[in-house]
């Protein structure tokens, strides 16, 4: 016997007001759909089927990378409709867990404690209790606190939406059993739907007992319907991150205002301000300080690394003791070596830049290697694209560059050389030279500005 897993994805989420599926939309920098997927994929389990509807191709193309099996439910007639398409692909012996793509949040903790529950009766069902029950599936039980029941919102009496004892809709079913319950359903209600959870009532029927398992939490299981519920998952799985990361050193202005989109490997002491926002795989090293407003993606930053307010840096490798900001713009492939300084309103792309060396002021280098101890003034850019291709700027050691200089690429600027402020640079300079390109200052005594009539 082993476990299928199947991922209902295919609502429009008209709620969502959206022309984007409602799985697709993001939570952490990654869809609804992705959090459910990765969490599925933690499961021992023989396959993964995803049914998928309103969007279209679109859900699958976003994504490509899962090891899934792609089921179209072209129309959408109900969640019973929705499993029915997957079962004749699913072994009688197996069990089958049904999964929601619009509930990122469900732990592997949870399903692992669900699916181990259905091991004696061949069906166990996650139940939660709510203070505000409307609009949920209420869980019917008889006087020995068995469930003999599931009561949709719209279907339910008045007494029966005075349960607090909520479906989240998550359950591990022998397909044997779920195959005979599906094939047998009616749309026999005011949605015209045919309702998962009416195979609890054809259970019961069967004598066959529902295991229930209370969740542990009850944002675990909430379904994302809108922008509102959206965001309120947003903040409680950037909480948890947060804490997390606390638990495990990390000292953070403040966790209400801290956001990880990605995975984030830590060293010892590092301190992180508030609207800070880390992005694909980064890794900090020991005693970095990250300054306020800061956004870092897909970056590896070394020991002591002082990273100062209002700066972003991108897929970019940073040695130690570098010092960066604030303002600063680091752009994808650039390597700064160790006791580099990136000043305010510097921006770099494809660069490498050499040990000690500095450009402390609004400056731009694009396709440029620097070498070591080398100085850019203010103002200074590299020219790299002529219209139609990028060309590279090699400046060497102990390089002195003047402000407000244009290096026209392709240029090499060798060891020692000097740039006088204002230079344009067309021509290779050659070691311990001075270059410099100036018109003539000319003064014109006793000039009268102009004045307005």
């Amino acid at each position: 016997m082993g476990l299928c897993i199947v991922i209902l994805a295919a609502g429009k989420g008209t709620r969502m007001y959206s022309d984007k599926p409602k799985v697709l939309h993001t939570l952490a920098g990654k869809s609804l759909l992705e959090h459910v997927c990765q969490t599925a994929m933690g499961l021992s389990h023989r396959d993964v089927y995803v049914v998928y509807g309103h969007g279209g191709d679109q859900v699958p193309n976003a994504l490509q990378n899962f090891q899934v099996n792609w089921v179209e439910q072209e129309e959408q007639l109900g969640t019973g409709h929705a499993v029915q398409q997957v079962l004749p692909d699913i072994p009688d012996v197996d069990n089958v867990l049904i999964l929601y793509g619009d509930v990122p949040l469900i732990t592997e903790e949870s399903l692992k404690t669900l699916v181990d529950a259905a091991s004696t009766t061949g069906f166990s069902l996650l139940t939660t209790h709510v203070e505000d029950p409307h609009g949920y599936g209420r869980i019917i039980r008889d006087e020995d606190s068995k469930i003999v029941a599931i009561v949709e919102e719209k279907d339910a009496t008045e007494e029966q939406k005075r349960i607090f004892e909520i479906n989240t809709g998550f359950m591990v079913v022998k397909a044997e059993l779920l195959k005979l319950w599906v094939n047998a359903l009616s749309n026999n209600n005011k949605q015209d739907e045919y309702y998962l959870t009416d195979i609890v009532s054809k259970a019961v029927a069967d004598d066959v007992n529902i295991t229930p398992v209370l969740a542990e939490s009850n944002i675990e299981v909430k379904g994302i319907n809108n922008r509102s519920q959206l965001a309120e998952a947003e903040r409680y799985f950037q909480l948890v991150q947060a804490h997390h990361l606390m638990y495990r050193g990390v000292g953070l202005c403040d966790p209400a205002r801290f956001d990880l989109r990605g995975e984030l490997e830590i060293g010892r002491d590092n301190e992180i301000d508030i609207n800070v926002v880390i992005e694909g795989r980064v890794k900090l090293g020991n005693n970095v300080t990250i300054g306020a407003n800061c956004y870092i993606k897909d970056t590896i930053i070394a020991d002591n690394v002082n990273v100062l307010a209002n700066t972003m840096i991108d897929n970019a490798v940073i040695g130690d003791g570098c010092n960066i900001g604030p303002f600063a713009r680091i752009r994808p492939n650039t390597t700064l070596d160790e006791d580099v300084h990136i000043g305010n309103f510097v921006e770099l792309k494809k660069t490498d830049i050499g040990k000690g060396s500095k450009i402390n002021h609004l400056s731009y280098l694009g396709d440029t290697h620097i070498g070591t101890e080398t100085n850019i003034g203010a103002g200074t850019i590299t020219c790299n694209y002529d219209g139609a291709n990028k060309h590279q700027t090699i400046i060497g050691d102990k390089v002195f560059v003047g402000s407000d200089v244009q290096l026209i690429a392709p240029v090499k600027v060798h060891d020692g050389a000097t740039i006088a402020a204002g230079t344009t640079v067309t021509k290779d300079v050659a070691e311990n030279e001075l270059a410099i390109s100036r018109s003539e200052q000319k003064s014109i005594p006793k000039w009268k500005r102009p004045s307005k009539n």
